[in-house]
């Protein structure tokens, strides 16, 4: 069955900012970590076309560009993945039929349990898919392409066959509850896409962190999570617990110029009970704008008391500073407080996970690959045409 979304589409571009018309929308989920964001590795795998646009722009960090004159030798420019027409069997049958379709396949940059997907279509006015798909699937290792395609068994659809307007945000909410590594965006028939957003909540592998030993309990890809800050006006706290050093000043967490007697906060939730042993805080790239001092409290439990371990010290800016506890700490929140505000690029929390903190991990894996699989859609957007 063939259905009719012209009421999907937008209008051409004629002149001015090409994002003027453009249907944008908030999403529970939005707040989430992107488990498809390259800076934890995320990446895509494969794709059966990229005829117009690579399929590599789907996971670029920058919102999606429009140039309306940038046309090269395959015909207009556009910054996210674009595939080309497809046809039928022939001039009696020139329409493709209900059930061909392109697809791309994204590797996830750290497992996890997926909230809600942002399929954006910004700058695809008349180009972009008819409808939209999603399958999931957890792999263990580093499969090929080869095995992910073969695998057909292993995949489970997240979000089902449903219209996308076009130069949009459509979010998707998922309901699956199931820890899952990879995805297979499906268009139907084909068209365009410029960015993809997975949100959710990561969950590391228990025997890796084991097997490690010491690790960042902080880190967001070991299961570390941002659950409140006072502030991030210039730049999002979560950055605060990304791997890798920082490249640039909004890499960072930055918070607007305090004018009262308070001092601004991040406040996380670790991977689990965990032992600190050793903090760092690194003010890398940020130089008149640095916090001043920082001190670090910690709590085990959510109805826990918050106990500092960390009293206020002295920050340095563009410098890491390596700070050890006096004595091992047991927690599984904490929070970090910069006085009088500014910010800091990165937070590393060195510490091991508890037989207790394990153990809850591994249960809550476990969970995670046993359950039943049930996804919903929460509309194409949440604007309407």
């Amino acid at each position: 069955m063939q259905l009719q979304t012209t009421d999907f589409a937008a209008a051409p571009y004629v002149s001015g900012d090409p994002y003027a018309d453009y249907r944008g929308g908030t999403f529970d989920f939005s707040h989430l970590t992107d488990l498809a964001d390259r800076r934890l590795g995320a990446g895509v795998v494969a794709a059966n076309d990229e005829f117009f646009a690579e399929r590599e722009n789907l996971l670029l960090r920058t919102p999606a560009v429009f140039d309306v004159h940038d046309y090269g030798n395959k015909g207009k420019v556009m910054d996210g993945w674009e595939t080309r027409r497809r046809r039928g069997a022939g001039a009696d049958e020139p329409f493709p039929t209900d059930s061909d379709h392109d697809w791309a396949l994204i590797r996830l940059g750290s497992p996890g349990i997926i909230r809600g997907i942002v399929v954006d279509t910004a700058h695809f006015r008349g180009n972009h898919p008819q409808q939209i798909s999603v399958w999931a699937a957890a792999f263990e290792g580093t499969p090929s392409t080869a095995e992910l395609l073969d695998r057909t068994d292993a995949w489970e659809e997240i979000v089902p066959r449903t219209p996308v307007y076009g130069h949009a945000a459509n979010g998707f909410a998922v309901g699956s509850g199931r820890r899952w590594t990879h995805l297979r965006i499906n268009q139907h028939p084909d068209g365009g896409i410029a960015r993809l957003r997975v949100h959710g909540e990561v969950l590391p592998d228990p025997e890796w962190l084991a097997l490690l030993g010491t690790v960042d309990v902080a880190c967001v890809v070991n299961g570390g999570v941002v659950e409140e800050a006072s502030d991030g006006f210039y730049s999002s706290p979560g950055n605060t617990i990304m791997p890798g050093l920082s490249q640039k000043q909004d890499d960072g967490w930055e918070t607007r110029r305090r004018r009262d007697k308070g001092n601004d906060w991040i406040a996380y939730r670790l991977a689990g009970q965990c032992e600190i042993r050793a903090v760092e805080v690194d003010t890398a790239n940020l130089k008149g704008n640095a916090a001043g001092w920082v001190s670090l409290s910690v709590k085990d439990g959510v109805d826990g008391a918050w106990t500092q371990v960390l009293p206020r010290t002295r920050l340095e800016p563009d410098t890491p500073h390596r700070l050890p506890l006096a004595a091992p700490v047991l927690a599984t929140h904490a929070r970090i407080d910069v006085y009088p505000d500014g910010g800091f690029a990165r937070l590393r929390l060195h510490g091991r996970l508890t037989d207790a903190g394990a153990a809850a991990l591994t249960a809550r894996a476990a969970r995670a690959a046993g359950a039943a699989g049930t996804a919903g859609a929460a509309g194409a957007a949440t604007t309407t045409p």
